[in-house]
């Protein structure tokens, strides 16, 4: 794709109510619907509608989140979309290679070419492992390790079928050329796998390998596999710094810039003007439960935050660093990086961190919004974003009415799509 061609590509991070924690508490969301198909399939087609590359489900496996499971819900929405694309979390600890290549080349004949697999190690600790009859969440740097083993795998298991290795001839009576598949006899230092996979070479050849990780190991294992990244920045400059370093790391894997794009987390409120939607962020940080955001924030950073008052400054000295936890290491790096720039207070930081877990939040009119993201994209900043609205379905019906067409119009966006599968939208090839 050349220089010309560019344009921005978005993705819809789907949750129910929103991405305001306190979302559902507002007047126009439906918490009781979080669980409904007829909803999500009203969501779906409206990012469809919007013409946005695809629809993101991120998962996990601790704690209460009533969400559907991403394989079961996607594969629901492949029936009711064309050529939104359909992107499932799935992490590397507490799966097999086996069954994760089995079920996205399923979810991507279903989709007839619209998968995407979300790669994450997860953040989860103590419960997660215990869910699964371990004691403890792997270190950070073992469970990347074994993560670059996993995913070589489940390439290798989608590749142990030739594309034409199917020939339905009912004359000579051969349904399948078995000379056409192998075993991949993989031995590494966690996974033994013999293969072949069970199941046909997925229409993409691989579904779209997303990745999610920013810390150090987490950009070398997204420059090694990933075609999308999702990250989360809350500046230009720590963007475009953050886009640089990993396109610059392509090339130790026989790779170029066109094969990866960048899409920060951007949670928006956007309305036909800015005092509009600064009322209804108001609103929003109105319902937010200060006492659970106090406990919270506290346990994440190992500082009692209640004993400081809500308007005074967040005690940076005594919060512990992201390199003495097992969590998500870079998200904890952005949201102190936040902090000491903007000085914030508490009760800021628990308000900013409500909106956007840790991503970038943007209040504004329709046409403040696509200047902020015409600026990130036209400067090497991102090659798109991961839009995740504060509140649905309101949120996302105004972007896709009001927004997205303002970026049509700047020549940044789409006005059909391109083609009939994810690789295709994405201006990807399908590896052979």
């Amino acid at each position: 794709m050349s220089r010309t061609e560019r344009k921005l590509h978005l993705s819809l991070f789907l949750r129910g109510t929103g991405h305001h924690e306190a979302a559902w508490r507002h007047p126009e969301a439906y918490p009781d619907l979080e669980l409904n198909i007829h909803y999500m399939k009203k969501l779906a087609l409206t990012a469809e509608r919007g013409l946005m590359d695809a629809i993101f489900i991120a998962d996990g496996y601790s704690g209460i989140t009533n969400k559907l499971e991403p394989f079961t819900l996607l594969s629901a929405l492949a029936a009711v979309t064309e050529r939104i694309g359909l992107i499932a979390t799935v992490g590397t600890v507490y799966n097999e290679p086996f069954h994760v290549a089995r079920k996205f080349a399923s979810l991507d004949h279903i989709s007839e070419g619209r998968a995407g697999w979300n790669i994450v190690t997860g953040a989860e600790a103590g419960e997660a492992a215990r869910n699964f009859s371990r004691d403890e969440h792997p270190e950070h740097g073992e469970r990347y390790e074994a993560a670059a083993e996993f995913v070589e795998v489940v390439k290798q298991l989608w590749d142990s079928w030739a594309d034409d290795a199917l020939i339905y001839n009912k004359k000579s009576g051969i349904l399948v050329d078995e000379t056409k598949i192998r075993e991949i006899n993989f031995k590494g230092k966690t996974y033994a796998v013999q293969g072949p996979l069970n199941i046909a070479r997925p229409p993409q050849g691989y579904p779209v390998l997303v990745q999610a990780g920013s810390s150090d190991r987490g950009r070398e294992l997204g420059a090694a596999t990933a075609e999308l990244i999702f990250t989360a920045q809350q500046t230009f400059e720590a963007a475009a710094a953050f886009y640089a370093d990993v396109k610059s790391r392509l090339s130790r894997y026989g790779r170029y810039s066109e094969q990866l794009h960048i899409l920060p987390g951007l949670s928006p409120i956007v309305a036909e003007t800015s005092a509009e939607a600064r009322d209804l962020e108001n609103e929003l940080n109105a319902y937010v439960d200060l006492k659970q955001s106090l406990e919270r924030m506290s346990e994440r950073f190992a500082v009692d935050l209640s004993k400081y008052p809500l308007d005074g400054p967040v005690p940076l000295n005594e919060a512990s660093s992201s390199y003495e936890t097992n969590g998500t290491k870079s998200r904890q790096e952005v949201i102190l990086d936040a902090v000491r720039r903007e000085n914030m207070t508490i009760r800021q930081l628990l308000h900013r961190d409500a909106g956007g877990h840790g991503h970038l939040t943007f209040t504004g009119s329709y046409l403040e919004m696509a200047d902020f993201m015409e600026k990130w994209f036209k400067n090497r900043a991102s090659d798109g974003f991961n839009i995740m609205p504060q509140l649905l379905p309101s949120g996302l019906e105004v972007f896709v009415d009001k927004v997205i067409p303002e970026l049509q119009n700047r020549g940044l966006f789409r006005t059909t799509y391109e083609g009939r599968t994810l690789r295709e939208n994405l201006g990807f090839t399908r590896p052979s």
